[in-house]
């Protein structure tokens, strides 16, 4: 298990961009496959983004791809989810989560979970 805070959730107009940030704790960082997930009010939470350990493959849901950008610093303990050209329907609470598996995109893999950061974007 890690233990998962997330930061740089704000405000942001359409077309803007965030950096969200997820720092871990624990020495097994680095064996963990990372994943970003997202939860808008009144709906599921759905798969954005996912990254191996090691970095070299990533993922992601359809509709972000091209437009956010995950990556991971291992050295820092940090997993990180650069979103540009933001649209009004990219508003939610995003997770920053843990796997031990090799890959997932499907939350009930991961079994650490940040508190969330909220992601508000204006028209």
């Amino acid at each position: 298990q890690v233990q998962l805070v997330e930061s740089g959730g704000g405000l942001v107009q359409a077309g803007g961009s965030l950096r969200l940030s997820c720092a871990a704790s624990g020495r097994t960082f680095s064996s963990y496959t990372m994943g970003w997930f997202r939860q808008a009010p009144g709906k599921e939470r759905e798969f954005v983004a996912s990254i191996t350990w090691r970095g070299g493959d990533t993922y992601y849901a359809i509709p972000v791809k091209g437009r956010f950008t995950i990556s991971r610093d291992n050295a820092k303990n940090t997993v990180y989810l650069q979103m540009n050209s933001l649209k009004t329907e990219d508003p939610a609470v995003y997770y920053c989560a843990a796997t031990p598996q090799v890959f997932s995109t499907r939350d009930k893999s991961f079994g650490s979970w940040g508190q969330g950061t909220q992601v508000t974007v204006s028209s």
